[in-house]
């Protein structure tokens, strides 16, 4: 499980069949400052939107929060966005950049 940041969108004409219908996201994950971290496309099951911070999940979790079971070619999805978060020392993150405390 990740918290990372929506940062685009990705569109494909041509996709796997269990696919279809799946609006996919580019996700940063949210890291400390100074550190660097691989963006990750997520299937968004709850229509977030760009800008927004939201918890990503993996493997057999992301299967279910995407609805086709093991059926699916897709093992990342979006699951919430995040509202707030209060990290070690009292530093206080917000649903998107610009309304970080």
């Amino acid at each position: 499980m990740l918290v990372g940041t929506v940062v685009g969108q990705v569109w494909a004409t041509r996709k796997e069949t269990t696919l279809e219908g799946l609006r996919l996201l580019v996700v940063q994950p949210f890291v400390s400052r100074g550190e660097n971290a691989e963006t990750v496309v997520a299937a968004d099951t709850i229509g977030a939107d760009l800008g927004e911070r939201v918890l990503v999940v993996f493997g057999r979790a992301a299967r279910h929060a995407i609805g086709r079971g093991h059926d699916v070619g897709f093992q990342t999805a979006i699951v919430a966005v995040i509202d707030g978060m209060e990290l070690a020392g009292g530093r206080r993150v917000g649903q998107t950049a610009e309304t970080d405390a």
